[in-house]
């Protein structure tokens, strides 16, 4: 079991509750980026910095996760990519993608994509918030403690 990180736009809040994680539970993370990102030293975590590029970073995650694995991004088409494959994926909002849900949030990204695209709709989500960064640490637990048991 690994942790993958769609790190480019991940919040600091939700990597450092990941470093912490990671120590705790020994396990592997791997944050991947086009832009160079500070990890601490440690044995558990990594930094992989991929060539700049449209979905450069998602397609590495996508080609390296396995079944089992943690996936951490906010990115509806990644998240639809990985999860047949029995991967499980968190957003940084701490919202669980599952085979029931995603197919639903990829609808509406798409329309709230061309909503933007004519000009009905603009801007992106809300800044992260102490209670998005506590969803997200629970999610986090939750996950953690259903691996320990299997």
């Amino acid at each position: 079991m690994a942790i993958w990180v769609d790190a480019d736009a991940c919040p600091r809040g939700v990597r450092d509750v990941l470093f912490r994680a990671a120590e705790r539970c020994g396990v592997e993370l791997t944050l991947v980026a086009n832009q160079r990102i500070e990890v601490p030293r440690s044995h558990h975590i990594r930094m992989l910095q991929v060539a700049k590029g449209f979905d450069v970073a998602d397609n590495e995650i996508a080609r390296r996760v396995q079944a089992g694995d943690l996936v951490i991004t906010a990115d509806i088409p990644l998240a639809a990519d990985v999860i047949p494959r029995g991967v499980d994926v968190i957003s940084p909002r701490g919202e669980r993608y599952t085979e029931n849900n995603i197919g639903e949030r990829l609808i509406m990204r798409d329309f709230m994509d061309t909503l933007r695209g004519s000009g009905m709709a603009s801007g992106g989500p809300p800044p992260l918030s102490a209670a998005d960064r506590q969803a997200f640490a629970n999610a986090l637990d939750r996950y953690l403690a259903r691996q320990a048991r299997s």
